[in-house]
């Protein structure tokens, strides 16, 4: 009997051993865009019940960690990068990672962002000639008198997140007439954003793809403006030289001096522009705009905008687009004072795409006719029945000073032209 015990002893003491050994979860790891997980890696793992496991995740260059989500009741700290699991059961995690954010207060910190250009930046106050680092980055006298050097190039694009959070930059200086991509920042690319930030009295040189606040973007401007005097040959535009991105709730100021493709805002825009507008002086050659000089192809649309400012130019001059080619130009208006040899127009100078539901004063823009569009006399576009007839999102209003976001269009009938509704 006591052999028989001791074996049935020895019987459960296996059992039970076995039963713990057998008791297995799976663990499954994955990652966000902007990191990996090291440890234990990116695959599913199996532990034994209760198995406390190192996790750890580590941001790319550009990038923070921010996260653990799904299973995470027994991860010790979610929001940790090195942290540890203990394994109750089967779990699903995820490392989730954001763009860096970088605050920046002076001339020193925004010139640092050409060294990390995937991150995201954030404007902490004003820069002005009294911030530190203007003198030796942005003004007449820095960098051998050719001024603020642009961040990001054609094969180094800057990708991150400029956010200007309503802040203004001041007296930016940049003269280098010999030299393409040429604003604030030079190239940004796709995935780039810049948004929130005012140009104030900026002088802008530069040959090719020339813009205050950037010479070429793919990626998006928002909620953005330029006021100053920006001057090259070719692609030149007071906010943005070239546009192959997305522009929106953007406008601009002062004057846009080029040979071919200057407009007041963008100078080619070659994707999205909407719920923008001008009031810059514009002059040069060929293909002159008073919000886009050439609005290029199927790619290129122009909506809810308007331009104010004179154009001067010499072929294919337009109050609104110098010349529209094969893009569409809906619900969109100018005012300027229009001027040129050969294809003149006072909305548009020279069109070969789509202009539809879209006016121009005939008597401040001294042109009654254009290639495109509806002229007007003044007493009609500040009549909120020219623009209702014509399918435009507007609304009336009591005085300038009230706004109905709820349209994209406000008037005060018989006393405004249409505003943007998102317009201070």
């Amino acid at each position: 009997m006591a052999r028989v015990g001791t074996f049935l002893v020895i019987v459960a003491l296996i059992a039970g051993t076995v039963g713990c050994i057998f008791v297995r979860y799976d663990l499954t790891t994955s990652s966000t865009e902007g990191g990996g997980v090291t440890t234990p890696g990116e695959s599913t793992f199996t532990y034994g019940k209760g198995a406390v496991i190192d996790l750890v995740a580590e941001p790319e260059q550009g990038y923070q960690f921010v996260r653990w989500t799904g299973d995470v009741d027994t991860i010790a700290n979610v929001n940790a990068a090195s942290t540890t699991i203990k394994m109750n059961g089967d779990y699903s995690v995820l490392a989730n990672f954001g763009l860096e954010v970088v605050e920046m207060r002076t001339w020193r910190d925004l010139d640092a962002i050409r060294d990390n250009l995937s991150a995201r930046y954030i404007l902490m106050n004003d820069l002005g000639p009294a911030t530190g680092g203007y003198v030796e980055l942005a003004s007449e006298t820095a960098n051998q008198g050719k001024g603020w050097e642009p961040i990001g190039t054609s094969d180094d694009q800057f990708t991150g997140s400029f956010d200007g959070q309503g802040y203004e930059i001041e007296d930016l200086f940049i003269n280098r007439p010999d030299e393409s991509y040429v604003g604030l920042f030079g190239e940004v690319g796709q995935g780039g954003v810049t948004k929130n930030v005012g140009l104030v009295n900026a002088t802008v040189i530069g040959s090719d793809y020339v813009g205050g606040l950037a010479g070429h973007t793919e990626g998006s401007v928002s909620d953005s403006y330029s006021n100053g005097n920006v001057t090259g040959r070719e692609n030149v535009g007071s906010l943005v030289g070239h546009n192959d991105g997305i522009v929106s709730n953007s406008h601009s100021g002062g004057s846009v001096t080029g040979d071919s493709r200057a407009g007041g805002l963008v100078g080619w825009n070659q994707a999205t522009l909407s719920g923008s507008y001008s009031s810059c002086s514009v002059s040069g050659n060929s293909s002159i705009g008073g919000l886009v000089g050439d609005n290029w192809h199927t790619e290129g649309t122009v909506s809810d905008s308007y331009a104010t400012g004179s154009v001067s130019g010499g072929r294919r001059a337009g109050g609104l687009v110098g010349l529209n080619d094969y893009g569409s130009v809906t619900r969109s208006y100018s005012t300027g004072r229009v001027s040129g040899e050969s294809d003149v127009g006072g909305l548009v100078g020279y069109d070969k795409g789509t202009v539809s539901n879209c006016s121009w004063d005939v008597q401040t823009s001294g042109q009654l006719g254009s290639d495109g569009g509806t002229g007007k006399t003044t007493a009609q576009m500040k009549n909120i029945a020219t623009f209702s007839s014509a399918g435009w999102n507007v609304v009336g209003v009591a005085d300038p000073s009230t706004r109905n976001l709820s349209y994209i269009w406000n008037i005060v009938n018989g006393v405004t032209y249409p505003f943007l509704s998102w317009q201070a």
